[in-house]
């Protein structure tokens, strides 16, 4: 820095150096910002609402998000099983025949539906 401002004096071994405080003022709309252009979200005119939930916590607004678009996607659902019940393949009977499929096929025969533990299992009840 003191070589820029006199560079003769410097190279002479002239150990004169005047200190300088600098004062940091940080950006008026945090860090990240410039000053020739607005802050992200914060739009004179904008919608109250916007502001309002800007200034909240933000783990609160993704957990408030999430539960509002799970609500959302559950609707078709909840008309579909009110007008038709539960999908067909939840009946016993489809189960069994898909145990009896994938016994048939030796699917999963080390843990699974065809170890000896599961046969043994079935043939007990």
């Amino acid at each position: 820095v003191a070589e820029r401002q006199n560079p003769e004096a410097y190279r002479k071994g002239n150990k004169k150096f005047k200190m300088v405080k600098v004062w940091y003022e940080p950006p008026p709309y945090g860090p990240g910002t410039s000053l020739n252009r607005p802050a992200y979200g914060h739009q004179a005119g904008g919608s109250q609402l916007i502001q309002q939930l800007s200034r909240r916590p933000q783990g609160m607004l993704i957990a408030g998000a999430i539960v509002t678009f799970s609500a959302i996607a559950y609707i078709p659902i909840m008309i579909r099983e009110s007008r038709q019940g539960l999908p067909f393949t939840i009946s016993p009977e489809y189960m069994a025949a898909q145990r009896a499929y994938m016994r048939y096929h030796n699917m999963n025969p080390i843990f699974g539906i065809s170890s000896k533990e599961a046969r043994a299992a079935d043939e007990a009840h």
